[in-house]
């Protein structure tokens, strides 16, 4: 298993939902760390055309850690292509609730905390909004 987890960073391009100033905080961290990552413009787009690339993000053996929006929505994005991440190693960093500062820092940290909620249930985060 590698030492560092693989860095997927979700540009949020159609829906939005994530704050400008997060996104970019976040991206520039990314940039400025010299760490590899891979950016994609929208996971939501993505699953709507059930782009294979899914599939090819979700493989591997080390673990992912994914900055986007809610857990539970990463999930089924993935899910609903057949694409599955594991919720073992995998951990969904919610730029939606997260300031640009503690996203960077949690997207950086090499510890992964897996946070996918278990079949069936929502994440477990204090103060989620439902969507």
């Amino acid at each position: 298993m590698a030492d560092q987890p693989r860095i997927l960073f979700c540009h949020c391009n159609y829906a939005r939902v994530v704050p400008d100033e997060v996104k970019q905080g976040v991206l520039d961290g990314l940039c400025q760390s010299g760490q590899a990552f891979e950016a994609v413009a929208d996971l939501c787009e993505m699953s709507a055309r059930r782009d294979p690339s899914l599939k090819r993000l979700a493989a591997g053996e080390e673990p992912v850690k994914i900055a986007a929006c809610y857990p539970r929505a990463v999930k089924w994005l993935f899910g609903s292509c057949q694409a599955g991440l594991s919720a073992d190693r995998t951990e969904v960093v919610n730029m939606r609730e997260l300031s640009a500062d503690d996203a960077t820092t949690a997207v950086l940290n090499d510890a992964v905390e897996p946070n996918l909620p278990a079949d069936g249930s929502v994440a477990a985060t204090e103060g989620e909004k439902k969507i």
